[in-house]
């Protein structure tokens, strides 16, 4: 069995405060400490060789035991960094208060205990914790109940009732909208939009619950911030950017609105302005989608946003809709120029990467060389994701992938070869659930094109595709190609005999 490379990750994930702080506790520890042997050597490899790790310990006595060891060291390890983090993320402290709670009343100080456990809730009513209110709510009644023991009845115990109805009231409310955006969600990931008649009944079903619908329905900020979520995650998966801002626009407003939520729901917010972001490109607000780029990129370390987890999200799609509004404006040259910056990045996050976001930006980089007429070059970026085909995320990219790699070919001239990927991308196009005409439009010319030798036979071709294109152009579900190859100028560019990127700025 291959031995695992949990510990050696969690290793190399830690940063040098971290490690730092690792040693120090591990310094205050009693005793023979061989997993800092091993953390020491691991930390010196480049990738885990355990024969190597063997090797360096053959004749130390723990190595006979080597698992359990590991073990011990992977759980210290989190052991410490739960330490180090106690107290900056409001569930720790959370959790932390109500441990304390705890403690306070098992030693009969309830006096004591009554103060943390009114500073504990006010706390979790300040950042939206129901989950830890309601706890806290439970406490207070076991309070009450020793209360009566000593024969004190002060305490208005319907108050505390009604409270508890409240809380679990909205508790069940954010429950139930973390739910829906699961469902929406889902649609999102797995086609990047509504693709056939029936993923667009399930978003029409979304749009059409009655939390979604209906008028102050969200009982909190956090469910508010959601639903708008929701609502403008149904309307980006029907392409309707203008909704979309709405909604992302006003879910911004509701986070911003309140910074102890804002802080707390980090990737919410993060998330929330990449939508607004892509509605910006959308709409041609170039400048506008600079200016978020820049504010999104500046969030990076600040309070709320200073995990690792934000930082690679903040790299990944940073970089893929600052490589897709260069596209946008024709710019590829620009776009190139990123390229070995975001390659440098992504080999220092390495794994942390998602496989969404290495997709999304392995096409944009196809795109950038086609953009800049190295079409080997795009093709070699282009085959990484034909080859790595992913049965249920982004089938989107997947599809036009295929679309596109058959424009790449017929720009190489490989014009023997296209009729064999043509039947290959019928037969690939025709297992998809989806509705579109326009691949259908788009495989038959280019089939033509390549069985032709007379530039004077093209230009025809091109002009009755450049016809029956708009045409299908003008259904709005058919313009989902647009986000992925701007099939529009590229025939534009074979009509008018002009390169790629000025017939994008052209149409721009």
């Amino acid at each position: 069995m291959k031995p695992s490379t949990e510990l050696f990750k969690l290793i190399k994930s830690l940063t040098k405060s971290e490690k730092r702080f690792f040693k120090l506790s591990s310094s205050l520890q009693s005793g023979e400490k061989n997993y800092l042997k091993i953390f020491d050597f691991i930390e010196r490899q480049n990738y885990y060789d355990e024969s190597e790790l063997k090797q360096e310990f053959k004749g130390e006595t723990f190595i006979k035991h080597l698992p359990s060891e590991k073990n011990h060291l992977y759980k210290l390890i989190l052991k410490s960094l739960r330490a180090y983090y106690s107290e900056q993320s409001i569930s720790s402290t959370m959790k932390q208060e109500i441990k304390n709670v705890e403690i306070l009343y098992n030693k009969a100080l309830y006096k004591e205990c009554e103060k943390f456990v009114g500073r504990a809730k006010a706390t979790a009513k300040k950042y939206e914790k129901f989950y830890y209110w309601f706890e806290l709510i439970n406490w207070e009644k076991r309070l009450l109940d020793s209360a009566y023991e000593a024969g004190e009845f002060s305490t208005d115990l319907d108050r505390l009732v009604e409270e508890e109805e409240m809380v679990i009231a909205k508790l069940r409310n954010l429950a139930e909208y973390s739910m829906i955006y699961s469902k929406i969600n889902l649609v999102f990931r797995s086609g990047g939009f509504s693709r056939n008649e029936e993923e667009r009944k399930v978003v029409a079903d979304i749009s059409d619950y009655h939390l979604i619908k209906g008028k102050n329905t969200a009982l909190s900020s956090k469910a508010a911030s959601i639903c708008y979520c929701i609502k403008g995650l149904c309307a980006a998966t029907n392409r309707n950017y203008q909704d979309s801002f709405q909604f992302f626009n006003r879910t911004r407003e509701i986070l911003d609105g309140n910074p102890f939520i804002k802080h707390d729901s980090g990737q919410r917010y993060v998330m929330t302005l990449f939508h607004l972001l892509r509605c910006h490109i959308d709409n041609h607000q170039f400048e506008q989608a600079e200016e978020l780029i820049a504010d999104i990129r500046d969030l990076s370390g600040k309070k709320g946003f200073n995990s690792v987890d934000i930082d690679v999200r903040i790299f990944g799609n940073t970089a893929i809709q600052e490589l897709d509004l260069l596209h946008t404006k024709g710019d590829f040259k620009r776009s190139v120029d990123l390229i070995p910056s975001i390659e440098k990045s992504q080999e220092e996050y390495g794994e942390k990467v998602s496989k969404e976001v290495e997709l999304l930006l392995t096409y944009n980089k196809a795109y950038c060389y086609f953009g800049t007429e190295n079409y080997k070059k795009a093709l070699q970026y282009l085959n990484d994701v034909l080859n790595d085909n992913e049965t249920n995320l982004r089938q989107d990219i997947y599809s036009f992938s295929r679309l596109f790699n058959l424009v790449i070919h017929y720009e190489l001239g490989n014009y023997d070869f296209l009729e064999y990927v043509i039947k290959s991308t019928n037969r690939y196009l025709s297992k998809q659930s989806r509705d579109y005409q326009i691949e259908n439009t788009c495989i038959k010319h280019i089939r033509k094109l390549a069985k032709t030798d007379s530039e004077l036979n093209r230009l025809e071709i091109f002009e009755k595709m450049d016809i029956e294109i708009a045409k299908l152009l003008e259904v709005e579900d058919e313009q989902a190609i647009m986000e992925y190859f701007n099939i529009s100028a590229w025939i534009k560019s074979k009509t008018k005999k002009i390169s790629f990127a000025e017939a994008i700025k052209e149409l721009a």
